[in-house]
């Protein structure tokens, strides 16, 4: 699976749900963590940053698939993208989640509700308390 893959896995186990970019970054953390050999991973490349586990390619992979009408990103009020599939992205989405185990595809479900479910500062806070390793650069203060 390649990063473009996961990440309309990843947006599609929460429907047309947004994501906010912190929400995206420990997402996409969190499977590649957990389940992450099971789909031919890690994909990505995490490291400590300022709020935990950071990689700058998940911005890249998400305006490409913008680009190509799979995304769809808006301005929230408080200046940050926030994410969703579109339809089209929903339709590749659920595609290529026919082809992985359905035990990973309930992960990928529950750890999607799990960072929206959170407030950044609860979801930041959350991450570092399992993975403290994730703390090392951090100017969050928790």
């Amino acid at each position: 699976m390649n990063k473009r893959e996961l990440l309309l896995v990843a947006f599609g186990a929460g429907a047309k749900h947004e994501h906010t970019p912190v929400q995206v970054q420990k997402l996409l953390f969190l499977i590649d963590r957990n389940v992450g050999a099971r789909i031919d991973g890690p994909v990505f490349n995490f490291a400590p940053y300022d709020y935990g586990p950071f990689d700058a390619s998940v911005y890249e992979v998400l305006r490409e698939l913008e680009g190509d009408g799979l995304v769809s990103s808006s301005e929230s009020t408080r200046g940050w993208k926030r994410h969703a599939l579109t339809d089209k992205g929903v339709a590749e989405g659920e595609r290529l989640a026919q082809g992985i185990d359905p035990v990973v595809i309930d992960y990928i479900k529950r750890a999607s509700e799990f960072v929206r479910s959170l407030s950044f500062s609860d979801l930041v806070s959350a991450v570092y308390k399992a993975y403290p390793e994730m703390k090392a650069n951090s100017v969050f203060r928790d």
